[in-house]
Order: structure tokens, then C-alpha cells, then sequence
């Protein structure tokens, strides 16, 4: 009977400290270019989820979601450029750490200026 608790006890130990492993991704790249260029565009994209961590810090499955998709465009052959288009369009503007100057991010670049040019 105490050989059969120890015995669960132990098993349930073991699946307690399993779980708290997250699983890492791994990913076989092309070359070297390739590789530094899926780290800076994850380093670059922010996790919808998390909002406050990039893609590449992020646990959240949507933000390995992402992180695969990444890797699926870089492998086939795609430009930075459209990646960071893809990602605006199904994401919005919030996806990226630093928004694009646009009309609908004017007042978020310039008016930090404006309001310190008028003190």
C-alpha cells in the first residue's frame, strides 16, 4: 500500500515537472543569411497576444503560429519587405514595434516633436 502511494507520488511528481518545459522550436535553414534574417524579423514583429514581447520571446500559440509562418515564407523565398506586408495586412499596424509613416501614423511620429518644440 505505501510502495503503491510512493509509486504515484513519484509518477505525479514526474508529470508536474514535465509540464513546465515549453517546447522550443527548431528550425533547419537554408544558410546563414536565412537564419539571421528569421531572428531579426521575429526580433522586429510583436506577438498580437502578448502585445508587450516580439514573436521570437513570446510563448503564446499565437506568436509560434506566426513564427512558423515566418519560417514557411522565408524558406519559399519571399523578400522581408513582403513578410512585413503580410503580417500588416492580416495583423494590422499594432504587429510592428515600429508603424510605418503613414497618414494614419502622423500624429503618432511627429507630434512627441510638436509638443516638445512648443515648451
Amino acid at each position: 500500500m505505501i510502495m503503491t502511494l510512493r509509486a504515484c507520488f513519484i509518477g505525479l511528481l514526474v508529470l508536474i515537472s514535465q509540464s513546465g518545459y515549453a517546447a522550443i522550436d527548431t528550425y533547419e535553414f537554408k544558410d546563414d543569411l536565412t537564419r539571421e534574417r528569421f531572428q531579426a524579423l521575429s526580433a522586429e514583429l510583436r506577438c498580437p497576444k502578448c502585445q508587450n514581447q516580439n514573436i521570437a520571446d513570446s510563448n503564446s500559440p499565437i506568436a509560434k503560429d506566426l513564427r512558423d509562418e515566418l519560417y514557411r515564407m522565408l524558406d519559399s523565398g519571399a523578400s522581408d519587405t513582403a513578410i512585413v506586408d503580410f503580417m500588416v495586412t492580416r495583423y494590422g499596424e499594432f504587429v510592428l514595434y515600429r508603424p510605418r509613416v503613414s497618414s494614419q501614423t502622423y500624429l503618432l511620429w511627429y507630434a512627441p516633436a510638436g509638443l516638445l518644440s512648443s515648451v
